[in-house]
Formats: structure tokens, C-alpha cells, sequence
């Protein structure tokens, strides 16, 4: 276990890198996980007639804000825990290899939150105060999924949880606050976002199982083994797929919403790229496709349904 004042010892930056140490503490491929499913929540309610781009922008910026601190408290829980250190891989690094001090990377989370929160204000004043209810759980999840005795990542419901919440509960709320209603349609084109949402932790849990198993965690990935993970991954892409082709034919979604078809590719890049691989390093690839698949699915999905809105 590193020490505290180890991280701290080290040359003072380039100013011209500073900028990238504090964009990859935001750890940005998972913001699209935020991103994508405002937009969708936003489109569909568009084809019932309703748009505040005030609404969604502020939802948005709710949304990565929340993302991105959680990706911060996750940084600084592994750090004071000490499972991260500067050899760890995958890592924003902020704390363990550029000399940030933990209580700054608390301190911005805590401040990002207190932003998504005024913004949450000015959401609820314009749609319902129910919404606050929905957004304090929501904060409390980004906190206490690698916070608290017994952080949610450390467990085997890390990517129910976050696929719950950053899928279907995003994509709800933002239609919501936009139309004043719940729709059957949107919670099921929710269910594929959710499922990708939480491939990207599964990826993630597949990266780390090693050290995550030495560490005392009992994520997914450890309790049915690599092969078996990467096996769930799979099914994890293709059923998100079928269940586009399920509500095409069933008349839910036109067939434009078939444009996500064309992020197969990365999927499977995805799965191969995790295939015979041992070492942390060797898997962040397949890490890296897995994110994208589901930035491009939901663009893709999102295209699809605001074209078959506009014809």
C-alpha cells in the first residue's frame, strides 16, 4: 500500500499538459454514458410536440456533472483505500501519478455536485419538484458506488445499478421534465442504453478482476470468471440489438431506429479485443470499444428516431 505523501513528491507539471490532467480526471469516455441518454429522453419527447432546449441543456450539464464526479469520488475512494497507485492502469491518474492532492479531487466533486444541484433546482421549478427526489438518489448512487463501508462497485450489482440509473432513469427524467409524462415506449427504447451503460463497468471489471480479486471485491466479473464475463459481454451487445429488431417489428420503433445495426462492427471489436488477453494493459482496447459502442449506438438510436419523427 502506497503511502500518502508518496503521490505528492514529483516534478511540478508543463503548463501545457495541465489542462489534460484535469480532462482525464473527468475520465471522458464514460461521459457519453451521461450524454447519450438525455438526448434520447430529449428526442422522444420532441415527437410528442415538447422541447425546452433550456431543459435539456441543463439536464445535460446535470448529467455529465454527476458523471464526472462520481468518476472523481471513485479516483480518491481507491486512492485513501489503496488500491490505486502510480503503476495502476486504466486510472485518471490525477492523484497517484500527477501529484493532485486528494482532498482537490474531493473538493471538485463535491463542487460539481453542488452545481448539478442548482441546476436540479431550476429543473424541478420548471417541472416538478418529484424530480428532486429522483436527482438526491441519483447523487447519493454517484457517491456511494466506490464511497461509504460497502461501496456498490465492490459488489456484483455494479453494472445493474449504473445501467439502472444512468439508462432507464435518465432517459425517463428527461423525457419527463420535457412532456410531464411516462411512456411505455421510452422506458423499453430505455433498456438496450441501460444494458450498454453497464457493459462499459463490466469491460471495466473485466480489465481490473485480478486486482479487484486480491483486494477483496466481488464484482461480477470475479464471481463467474474472465472467460464467463467476456461471454456476458457478448450476450450483453446482442441482446441490446435484438431488442431494437423486437421493437421495430412490434411497431414500438420505425425501422429507421435499425441505423444501430451499424455499431455491430464495434461490438464485436469489442468482445475480440478482450479474447486471450491477461494483462490490464492488453484489455484497455477492448475498454475503449466498448465505450464506443455504446456512444455510437445511442447516436445511431437517436438519429433514427429523430428522423423517423421528422418523415
Amino acid at each position: 500500500m502506497h503511502t500518502q505523501f508518496e503521490a505528492h513528491n514529483v516534478p511540478s507539471l508543463e503548463p501545457d499538459k495541465n489542462w489534460r490532467i484535469w480532462w482525464m480526471l473527468l475520465r471522458p469516455h464514460t461521459l457519453t454514458a451521461a450524454f447519450i441518454p438525455v438526448t434520447i429522453g430529449t428526442v422522444m419527447a420532441f415527437k410528442e410536440g415538447f422541447m425546452n432546449i433550456w431543459l435539456f441543456l441543463a439536464m445535460l450539464l446535470a448529467s455529465i456533472l454527476i458523471q464526472a464526479a462520481t468518476n472523481m469520488f471513485n479516483e480518491y475512494f481507491d486512492y485513501i483505500r489503496g488500491l490505486d497507485n502510480a503503476e495502476s492502469v486504466g486510472i485518471g491518474g490525477a492523484i497517484v501519478r500527477n501529484g493532485i492532492k486528494p482532498k482537490t479531487v474531493m473538493g471538485l466533486a463535491l463542487a460539481f455536485f453542488a452545481i448539478a444541484a442548482a441546476l436540479g433546482v431550476y429543473i424541478c421549478m420548471i417541472s416538478s419538484w418529484w424530480i428532486a427526489v429522483i436527482g438526491i438518489l441519483c447523487m447519493a448512487t454517484g457517491y456511494f458506488y466506490t464511497g461509504g463501508p460497502k461501496p456498490i462497485a465492490y459488489t456484483p450489482f455494479g453494472e445493474l445499478v449504473s445501467g439502472f440509473c444512468m439508462g432507464v432513469v435518465i432517459i425517463l427524467i428527461s423525457y419527463y421534465i420535457q412532456t410531464g409524462m411516462i411512456a411505455l415506449d421510452v422506458f423499453l427504447l430505455s433498456l438496450p442504453i441501460s444494458i450498454l451503460v453497464g457493459a462499459i463497468m463490466l469491460s471495466n471489471n473485466i480489465r481490473d478482476l485480478d486486482g479487484d480479486k486480491e483486494n477483496g471485491r466481488k464484482t461480477l466479473a470475479i464471481l463467474i470468471g474472465q472467460k464467463n464475463a467476456i461471454r456476458f459481454l457478448a450476450s450483453m451487445f446482442i441482446v441490446s440489438f435484438i431488442l431494437i429488431i423486437l421493437f421495430v417489428v412490434t411497431g414500438i420503433a420505425t425501422a429507421w431506429s435499425l441505423l444501430v445495426l451499424f455499431s455491430i462492427p464495434k461490438a464485436r471489436q469489442a468482445v475480440k479485443q478482450f479474447i486471450g488477453k491477461k494483462k490490464p494493459i492488453e484489455m484497455m482496447p477492448a475498454m475503449k470499444s466498448t465505450a464506443q459502442t455504446n456512444t455510437i449506438f445511442g447516436f445511431l438510436l437517436s438519429l433514427g428516431l429523430f428522423i423517423s419523427f421528422l418523415i
